[in-house]
């Protein structure tokens, strides 16, 4: 792979987790969010599915300690963590009627729940920012080898 390649790979892996904050924004906001559109799983949204894949190799580059993507998988750890608590207020699915089930829809919350909601958004939006700062330190590590370094990854 080269340099380049590499780098957009990073670069569409954190426009994906930014897409999967957005989609848990609108769930708190109201919107109408399919539950199966905001993977609960790590391993399951876009950024996961690049991390435990391509973005493994990135442990080879030269100038990344391997305690970075230990401290990039721990915070996605938590953010996902957080968004736990989200859904259960938006998807549980014990207090929903038959076609809310089939559908995947999210059931009506009370105003006390979507307090709590939302302060686990904040919770998970703080997390966020940590995240995408490990990934521009990440990135600008990437800069910093040669392309030749990266081909051999």
């Amino acid at each position: 792979m080269t340099k380049e390649e590499v780098l957009n790979e990073l670069r569409m892996a954190k426009s994906a987790h930014i897409g999967w904050v957005q989609r848990a924004k609108l769930v708190i906001s109201g919107f109408t969010i399919e539950e199966n559109a905001i993977p609960v799983n790590s391993t399951e949204c876009k950024f996961g599915k690049w991390f435990y894949a391509d973005g493994q190799r990135l442990n080879y580059i030269r100038n990344n300690p391997v305690e970075c993507l230990e401290e990039i998988e721990q915070f996605h750890f938590k953010l996902h963590d957080m968004y736990v608590n989200i859904y259960k207020i938006y998807y549980e699915h014990g207090k929903v009627g038959f076609f809310s089930k089939m559908f995947g829809t999210k059931r009506k919350v009370t105003d006390e729940d979507e307090l709590r909601a939302k302060e686990y958004y904040y919770k998970l939006e703080d997390i966020s920012k940590e995240l995408i700062k490990l990934l521009n330190t990440l990135e600008r590590r990437i800069i910093a080898v040669s392309d030749k370094e990266i081909e051999l990854i």
